[in-house]
Protein backbone atom coordinates (compact mmCIF):
# COMPACT_ATOMS: atom_id res chain seq x y z
CA UNK A 1 0.00 0.00 0.00
CA UNK A 2 1.52 3.58 -0.96
CA UNK A 3 2.22 5.44 1.71
CA UNK A 4 1.54 8.66 0.22
CA UNK A 5 -2.11 10.24 0.33
CA UNK A 6 -2.70 11.94 -3.03
CA UNK A 7 -5.64 14.59 -3.07
CA UNK A 8 -6.68 16.31 -6.51
CA UNK A 9 -8.32 19.89 -5.94
CA UNK A 10 -9.79 22.02 -8.03
CA UNK A 11 -12.16 25.28 -8.86
CA UNK A 12 -15.14 24.57 -11.41
CA UNK A 13 -18.06 26.41 -12.48
CA UNK A 14 -20.84 24.92 -15.06
CA UNK A 15 -18.84 22.10 -16.56
CA UNK A 16 -20.71 19.57 -16.51
CA UNK A 17 -19.78 18.68 -20.06
CA UNK A 18 -15.97 17.45 -18.28
CA UNK A 19 -16.67 16.29 -15.26
CA UNK A 20 -16.98 12.09 -16.00
CA UNK A 21 -14.00 12.54 -18.25
CA UNK A 22 -11.93 14.21 -15.76
CA UNK A 23 -13.02 12.16 -12.92
CA UNK A 24 -12.12 9.30 -14.82
CA UNK A 25 -8.69 10.24 -14.76
CA UNK A 26 -8.39 11.39 -11.54
CA UNK A 27 -9.70 8.04 -10.11
CA UNK A 28 -6.06 6.79 -8.19
CA UNK A 29 -6.15 9.81 -6.06
CA UNK A 30 -7.77 9.10 -2.58
CA UNK A 31 -9.84 11.92 -3.02
CA UNK A 32 -10.64 15.00 -5.19
CA UNK A 33 -12.06 17.94 -3.74
CA UNK A 34 -13.43 20.55 -5.80
CA UNK A 35 -14.23 24.05 -4.92
CA UNK A 36 -17.15 25.15 -6.84
CA UNK A 37 -17.71 28.89 -7.67
CA UNK A 38 -21.32 29.05 -8.61
CA UNK A 39 -22.50 26.85 -11.27
CA UNK A 40 -26.16 26.49 -12.07
CA UNK A 41 -25.67 23.57 -14.49
CA UNK A 42 -25.52 20.09 -13.04
CA UNK A 43 -21.55 20.19 -12.52
CA UNK A 44 -22.40 19.58 -8.69
CA UNK A 45 -24.38 16.67 -8.88
CA UNK A 46 -22.73 14.81 -11.49
CA UNK A 47 -19.17 15.36 -9.74
CA UNK A 48 -21.15 14.52 -6.13
CA UNK A 49 -22.13 11.43 -8.24
CA UNK A 50 -18.84 10.25 -9.08
CA UNK A 51 -17.57 10.28 -5.68
CA UNK A 52 -16.14 13.93 -5.44
CA UNK A 53 -15.95 16.44 -2.55
CA UNK A 54 -17.96 19.30 -3.54
CA UNK A 55 -17.82 22.86 -1.52
CA UNK A 56 -19.69 25.83 -3.21
CA UNK A 57 -18.16 28.71 -2.79
CA UNK A 58 -18.44 32.45 -3.34
CA UNK A 59 -15.08 34.65 -4.68
CA UNK A 60 -16.46 37.89 -5.92
CA UNK A 61 -14.78 39.89 -7.12
CA UNK A 62 -13.88 37.30 -8.48
CA UNK A 63 -10.03 36.62 -8.96
CA UNK A 64 -8.24 33.00 -9.56
CA UNK A 65 -5.90 33.39 -6.77
CA UNK A 66 -8.09 33.79 -4.19
CA UNK A 67 -10.82 30.43 -6.04
CA UNK A 68 -7.45 28.03 -5.67
CA UNK A 69 -6.51 29.20 -2.16
CA UNK A 70 -10.05 28.86 -1.04
CA UNK A 71 -9.93 25.46 -2.96
CA UNK A 72 -6.66 24.08 -1.52
CA UNK A 73 -7.78 24.90 2.37
CA UNK A 74 -9.78 22.28 1.67
CA UNK A 75 -7.56 19.96 1.11
CA UNK A 76 -7.12 17.96 4.59
CA UNK A 77 -3.53 18.46 6.63
CA UNK A 78 -2.19 15.41 6.47
CA UNK A 79 -2.39 14.98 2.75
CA UNK A 80 1.00 14.59 1.30
CA UNK A 81 0.71 15.78 -2.22
CA UNK A 82 -1.82 18.26 -3.87
CA UNK A 83 -2.71 17.45 -7.64
CA UNK A 84 -3.94 20.59 -8.86
CA UNK A 85 -5.86 20.64 -12.56
CA UNK A 86 -8.97 22.07 -14.32
CA UNK A 87 -11.86 20.07 -15.30
CA UNK A 88 -10.91 20.39 -18.70
CA UNK A 89 -7.67 18.86 -18.34
CA UNK A 90 -6.54 14.74 -18.45
CA UNK A 91 -3.94 13.12 -17.03
CA UNK A 92 -2.80 10.05 -18.78
CA UNK A 93 -2.97 6.48 -16.78
CA UNK A 94 -0.58 5.36 -14.54
CA UNK A 95 0.41 8.95 -13.48
CA UNK A 96 0.01 7.73 -9.78
CA UNK A 97 2.22 5.23 -10.17
CA UNK A 98 4.57 7.42 -11.71
CA UNK A 99 4.55 9.91 -9.22
CA UNK A 100 5.07 7.32 -6.54
CA UNK A 101 8.44 6.30 -8.04
CA UNK A 102 9.98 9.82 -8.25
CA UNK A 103 8.55 11.68 -5.12
CA UNK A 104 10.28 11.86 -2.29
CA UNK A 105 10.31 13.36 1.08
CA UNK A 106 12.44 16.48 0.03
CA UNK A 107 10.08 16.89 -3.01
CA UNK A 108 8.46 20.26 -2.40
CA UNK A 109 7.43 20.07 -6.26
CA UNK A 110 7.16 18.02 -9.14
CA UNK A 111 7.32 19.22 -12.99
CA UNK A 112 5.34 17.15 -15.41
CA UNK A 113 4.44 17.68 -19.17
CA UNK A 114 1.47 19.56 -20.19
CA UNK A 115 -0.27 19.82 -23.49
CA UNK A 116 -2.38 22.73 -24.13
CA UNK A 117 -3.59 22.01 -27.41
CA UNK A 118 -3.49 19.51 -29.91
CA UNK A 119 -3.09 19.79 -33.67
CA UNK A 120 -6.44 18.94 -36.01
CA UNK A 121 -4.74 15.66 -36.77
CA UNK A 122 -4.63 14.75 -33.48
CA UNK A 123 -0.92 15.13 -32.95
CA UNK A 124 -0.24 17.49 -29.74
CA UNK A 125 0.60 21.14 -30.46
CA UNK A 126 1.87 23.46 -27.65
CA UNK A 127 3.15 21.09 -24.98
CA UNK A 128 5.58 22.33 -22.40
CA UNK A 129 6.94 21.68 -18.34
CA UNK A 130 4.38 22.66 -15.41
CA UNK A 131 4.31 22.32 -11.94
CA UNK A 132 1.29 22.01 -10.11
CA UNK A 133 1.88 19.06 -8.19
CA UNK A 134 2.97 20.05 -4.88
CA UNK A 135 3.95 18.98 -0.95
CA UNK A 136 0.12 20.20 1.14
CA UNK A 137 1.85 23.01 3.07
CA UNK A 138 4.03 25.81 2.22
CA UNK A 139 2.38 26.96 -0.97
CA UNK A 140 -0.09 29.53 -1.89
CA UNK A 141 -1.66 30.81 -5.42
CA UNK A 142 -0.68 34.79 -6.56
CA UNK A 143 -2.09 36.59 -9.11
CA UNK A 144 -5.90 37.71 -10.22
CA UNK A 145 -4.96 35.17 -12.98
CA UNK A 146 -2.69 33.19 -14.63
CA UNK A 147 -2.08 32.64 -11.33
CA UNK A 148 1.18 30.83 -10.07
CA UNK A 149 1.84 28.89 -7.00
CA UNK A 150 4.38 30.34 -4.98
CA UNK A 151 6.39 28.61 -1.98
CA UNK A 152 7.19 30.31 0.65
CA UNK A 153 8.20 26.91 3.01
CA UNK A 154 11.05 26.66 5.31
CA UNK A 155 12.48 23.63 4.02
CA UNK A 156 14.83 24.34 1.21
CA UNK A 157 12.93 23.77 -2.51
CA UNK A 158 13.29 20.55 -4.21
CA UNK A 159 11.81 19.86 -7.42
CA UNK A 160 11.37 16.97 -8.93
CA UNK A 161 11.01 16.03 -12.86
CA UNK A 162 8.80 13.12 -14.21
CA UNK A 163 7.97 13.77 -18.11
CA UNK A 164 6.36 10.75 -18.50
CA UNK A 165 3.06 12.44 -16.59
CA UNK A 166 1.71 13.43 -18.89
CA UNK A 167 -1.19 16.13 -18.19
CA UNK A 168 -3.69 17.29 -21.17
CA UNK A 169 -5.68 20.28 -21.97
CA UNK A 170 -9.16 19.90 -23.87
CA UNK A 171 -10.48 23.17 -23.56
CA UNK A 172 -13.75 23.82 -24.00
CA UNK A 173 -13.28 26.67 -27.38
CA UNK A 174 -16.57 28.30 -26.75
CA UNK A 175 -15.44 30.15 -23.32
CA UNK A 176 -14.84 33.47 -23.11
CA UNK A 177 -11.61 34.91 -21.87
CA UNK A 178 -13.26 38.15 -21.62
CA UNK A 179 -12.62 38.11 -17.93
CA UNK A 180 -8.32 37.63 -18.19
CA UNK A 181 -7.49 41.28 -19.46
CA UNK A 182 -9.20 43.34 -16.33
CA UNK A 183 -7.74 40.41 -14.33
CA UNK A 184 -4.93 41.57 -15.96
CA UNK A 185 -4.53 44.95 -15.47
CA UNK A 186 -5.52 44.69 -11.62
CA UNK A 187 -2.65 41.94 -11.57
CA UNK A 188 -0.21 44.68 -13.17
CA UNK A 189 -1.16 47.37 -10.79
CA UNK A 190 -0.79 45.06 -7.60
CA UNK A 191 2.29 44.12 -8.66
CA UNK A 192 3.87 46.45 -11.22
CA UNK A 193 7.24 44.60 -10.84
CA UNK A 194 6.12 41.89 -12.11
CA UNK A 195 8.10 41.27 -15.88
CA UNK A 196 5.63 38.03 -16.24
CA UNK A 197 2.32 39.68 -15.93
CA UNK A 198 3.65 42.94 -17.83
CA UNK A 199 3.96 40.62 -20.62
CA UNK A 200 0.93 38.44 -20.43
CA UNK A 201 -0.87 41.97 -20.47
CA UNK A 202 0.99 43.24 -23.57
CA UNK A 203 0.25 39.98 -25.03
CA UNK A 204 -3.91 40.27 -24.11
CA UNK A 205 -3.76 43.43 -25.80
CA UNK A 206 -2.04 41.83 -28.82
CA UNK A 207 -5.47 39.39 -29.05
CA UNK A 208 -7.55 42.31 -28.09
CA UNK A 209 -6.22 44.37 -31.51
CA UNK A 210 -5.80 46.78 -28.97
CA UNK A 211 -2.20 47.86 -30.97
CA UNK A 212 -0.91 51.04 -29.04
CA UNK A 213 -0.87 49.41 -25.57
CA UNK A 214 0.46 46.31 -26.31
CA UNK A 215 3.46 47.96 -28.03
CA UNK A 216 3.34 50.35 -25.33
CA UNK A 217 3.11 47.92 -22.57
CA UNK A 218 5.18 45.22 -24.35
CA UNK A 219 8.13 47.67 -24.71
CA UNK A 220 7.98 48.34 -20.51
CA UNK A 221 8.38 44.60 -20.22
CA UNK A 222 11.54 44.99 -22.40
CA UNK A 223 12.83 47.57 -19.77
CA UNK A 224 12.06 45.82 -16.86
CA UNK A 225 15.51 44.76 -15.18
CA UNK A 226 13.47 41.36 -14.03
CA UNK A 227 12.87 40.64 -17.77
CA UNK A 228 15.95 38.27 -18.40
CA UNK A 229 14.59 35.14 -19.89
CA UNK A 230 15.75 35.85 -23.68
CA UNK A 231 12.75 33.29 -24.94
CA UNK A 232 9.79 36.04 -23.24
CA UNK A 233 11.90 38.56 -24.32
CA UNK A 234 11.91 37.39 -27.97
CA UNK A 235 7.96 36.72 -27.71
CA UNK A 236 7.46 40.31 -26.55
CA UNK A 237 9.73 41.48 -29.49
CA UNK A 238 7.20 39.68 -31.65
CA UNK A 239 4.18 40.40 -30.70
CA UNK A 240 5.50 44.10 -30.97
CA UNK A 241 6.03 43.43 -34.49
CA UNK A 242 3.16 41.77 -34.91
CA UNK A 243 0.94 45.37 -33.53
CA UNK A 244 3.20 47.25 -36.12
CA UNK A 245 2.38 44.78 -38.84
CA UNK A 246 -1.65 45.47 -37.93
CA UNK A 247 -0.80 49.69 -38.25
CA UNK A 248 0.33 49.32 -41.07
CA UNK A 249 3.85 49.84 -40.51
CA UNK A 250 5.90 46.70 -42.01
CA UNK A 251 9.39 48.47 -41.67
CA UNK A 252 9.06 48.93 -38.14
CA UNK A 253 7.89 45.55 -37.76
CA UNK A 254 10.84 44.31 -39.59
CA UNK A 255 12.73 46.07 -37.23
CA UNK A 256 11.30 44.36 -34.60
CA UNK A 257 11.56 41.08 -35.92
CA UNK A 258 14.96 41.41 -36.41
CA UNK A 259 15.71 42.50 -32.75
CA UNK A 260 13.48 39.15 -31.29
CA UNK A 261 16.13 37.17 -33.78
CA UNK A 262 18.57 38.64 -32.47
CA UNK A 263 17.87 37.83 -28.73
CA UNK A 264 16.80 34.62 -29.00
CA UNK A 265 18.31 33.15 -32.09
CA UNK A 266 17.75 29.78 -31.01
CA UNK A 267 13.99 30.39 -31.77
CA UNK A 268 12.19 28.74 -34.79
CA UNK A 269 9.35 31.93 -34.03
CA UNK A 270 11.29 34.87 -35.01
CA UNK A 271 12.87 33.18 -38.58
CA UNK A 272 9.32 31.46 -39.51
CA UNK A 273 7.51 35.22 -38.82
CA UNK A 274 10.34 37.16 -40.59
CA UNK A 275 9.93 34.54 -43.35
CA UNK A 276 6.03 35.42 -42.88
CA UNK A 277 6.54 39.32 -43.56
CA UNK A 278 9.21 38.40 -46.52
CA UNK A 279 6.59 36.31 -47.80
CA UNK A 280 4.20 39.45 -48.20
CA UNK A 281 6.75 41.82 -49.52
CA UNK A 282 7.79 39.10 -52.02
CA UNK A 283 11.41 39.11 -50.69
CA UNK A 284 12.14 35.51 -51.87
CA UNK A 285 15.78 35.24 -50.87
CA UNK A 286 14.77 36.56 -47.37
CA UNK A 287 12.04 33.89 -47.48
CA UNK A 288 14.37 31.24 -48.40
CA UNK A 289 17.09 32.36 -45.96
CA UNK A 290 14.75 32.05 -42.91
CA UNK A 291 13.59 28.91 -44.00
CA UNK A 292 17.09 27.04 -44.13
CA UNK A 293 17.78 28.70 -40.94
CA UNK A 294 14.89 27.80 -39.41
CA UNK A 295 14.94 23.90 -40.15
CA UNK A 296 18.43 24.36 -38.80
CA UNK A 297 16.69 24.21 -35.79
CA UNK A 298 15.70 20.61 -34.78
CA UNK A 299 14.80 20.82 -31.05
CA UNK A 300 11.89 21.96 -30.09
CA UNK A 301 11.57 23.82 -26.50
CA UNK A 302 9.78 22.64 -23.61
CA UNK A 303 8.53 26.36 -22.08
CA UNK A 304 4.62 27.56 -22.73
CA UNK A 305 6.47 30.54 -25.16
CA UNK A 306 6.92 28.57 -28.43
CA UNK A 307 4.18 28.10 -31.02
CA UNK A 308 2.78 26.12 -33.42
CA UNK A 309 3.39 27.73 -36.45
CA UNK A 310 7.00 27.01 -35.36
CA UNK A 311 6.74 23.50 -36.38
CA UNK A 312 3.79 22.98 -38.28
CA UNK A 313 4.26 22.89 -42.58
CA UNK A 314 4.18 26.34 -42.66
CA UNK A 315 7.69 27.03 -43.18
CA UNK A 316 8.09 24.10 -45.39
CA UNK A 317 5.37 26.08 -47.77
CA UNK A 318 6.90 29.37 -47.64
CA UNK A 319 10.27 27.64 -48.36
CA UNK A 320 8.35 26.08 -51.37
CA UNK A 321 7.02 28.96 -52.63
CA UNK A 322 10.36 31.05 -52.35
CA UNK A 323 12.33 28.25 -53.99
CA UNK A 324 10.02 28.36 -57.10
CA UNK A 325 9.95 31.49 -57.07
CA UNK A 326 13.97 31.65 -57.29
CA UNK A 327 13.94 29.02 -59.95
CA UNK A 328 14.98 26.02 -57.13
CA UNK A 329 12.66 23.69 -58.56
CA UNK A 330 14.14 20.53 -57.06
CA UNK A 331 14.31 22.13 -53.56
CA UNK A 332 10.60 23.34 -54.32
CA UNK A 333 9.11 20.09 -54.96
CA UNK A 334 11.43 18.40 -51.98
CA UNK A 335 9.93 21.24 -49.20
CA UNK A 336 6.40 20.88 -51.07
CA UNK A 337 6.27 17.25 -50.55
CA UNK A 338 7.00 17.79 -46.79
CA UNK A 339 4.36 20.44 -46.44
CA UNK A 340 1.65 17.93 -47.85
CA UNK A 341 3.16 15.47 -45.81
CA UNK A 342 2.59 17.39 -42.34
CA UNK A 343 -1.05 19.09 -43.59
CA UNK A 344 -2.13 15.94 -46.07
CA UNK A 345 -5.77 17.58 -46.40
CA UNK A 346 -4.93 21.29 -47.43
CA UNK A 347 -5.66 21.82 -50.52
CA UNK A 348 -3.89 24.54 -51.79
CA UNK A 349 -0.72 22.68 -50.85
CA UNK A 350 -1.65 19.92 -52.80
CA UNK A 351 -2.22 22.34 -56.02
CA UNK A 352 0.83 24.08 -55.02
CA UNK A 353 2.62 20.93 -55.25
CA UNK A 354 1.05 19.90 -58.89
CA UNK A 355 2.47 23.34 -60.19
CA UNK A 356 5.49 22.76 -59.19
CA UNK A 357 5.96 19.03 -60.56
CA UNK A 358 4.53 20.67 -63.91
CA UNK A 359 7.22 23.29 -63.97
CA UNK A 360 10.00 20.92 -62.79
CA UNK A 361 9.14 18.70 -65.49
CA UNK A 362 8.49 20.90 -67.80
CA UNK A 363 4.93 20.35 -68.64
CA UNK A 364 3.24 24.16 -70.08
CA UNK A 365 0.17 25.15 -67.64
CA UNK A 366 -3.84 25.46 -68.97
Amino acid sequence: MSKLKIAVYAICKNEEHFVDRWMDSMQDADLVIVADTGSTDQTVEKLRARGAIVHQIKVDPWRFDVARNISLQLVPGDTDVCVCTDLDEVIEPGWREKLEKVWTPQTTRLQYMFTSNFNPDGSRGLTFWKEKIHRRHGFRWIHPVHEVLEYYGEEPVHVTWEPNIQVNHHPDIAKSRGQYLPLLELSAREDPNDDRNMHYLGREYMYYGMWDKCIATLTKHLTMPQAQWKDERCASMRFIARAYKAKGNPKEAKKWLYKALAEAPHLREPHVELAKLAYLERDWPTVYHMAEETLKIKERPTSYIHEGFAWDATIYDLGALSCYELGMLDKSYEWAKIAIEMSPHDERLKNNLKIIKSKKEGIPRD
